[in-house]
């Protein structure tokens, strides 16, 4: 683990939640849909499942992407702005058998505002840590996802959306093509 287990934990959730806005197919459509990203990613805590909590977390997905474009100056603009707006006030808890990590918005605070801020937390750890380069855009040439690269050497390239297979598919027929015309 390179990073606290609640910063890995947001990090990949920041991304996911970003790549669930992907160009003509929304990734949120409705209120199900969130439930099972809230399920999936690990969520706790208040969630209303109403399409006002909807709407609140697709609003947010806009200004985590920038993110991942971002200097480190601009980074720490959004991160500043998302834990000033949400009046974070970073305290250590113990829920659901896991052990002691942070918090700076309270259980029962909005769902958006608890992704803003614990996204907002983990990305204050990328830049203390000087490792914003590990928010990275997936290789493939048809996907604008972007994911995060929590490997030990550094050497992720592709989303989880299924690129690194295309991508090897594709590769390996060019060799095949190749092959059979020489």
């Amino acid at each position: 683990m390179l990073f606290a287990h609640d910063t890995e934990c947001a990090l990949v959730g920041a991304a996911a939640l970003v790549n669930t806005a992907d160009g003509d197919r929304e990734g949120l459509p409705d209120v199900a849909a969130l439930d099972d990203f809230f399920t999936t990613y690990g969520w706790s805590g208040r969630h209303e499942r109403t399409d006002v909590e909807l709407r609140q977390v697709r609003a947010l997905r806009p200004r985590l992407r920038r993110i991942w474009y971002a200097d480190t100056d601009e980074v720490v603009a959004i991160v500043n702005g998302l834990l000033r707006e949400s009046h974070a006030l970073p305290q250590l808890v113990r829920h659901d058998d896991e052990p002691y990590h942070l918090h700076a918005v309270p259980r029962d605070a909005p769902l958006a505002t608890r992704m803003a801020v614990e996204a907002a937390m983990a990305m204050a750890d990328l830049v203390r840590m000087g490792e914003l380069s590990r928010l990275r855009h997936c290789d493939h040439p048809d996907c604008d996802n972007v994911l995060v690269d929590l490997s030990r050497n550094r050497s992720r390239r592709f989303c989880d959306a299924g690129c690194g297979n295309r991508a090897a598919v594709s590769a390996y027929r060019a060799r095949k093509a190749a092959a059979s015309q020489s």
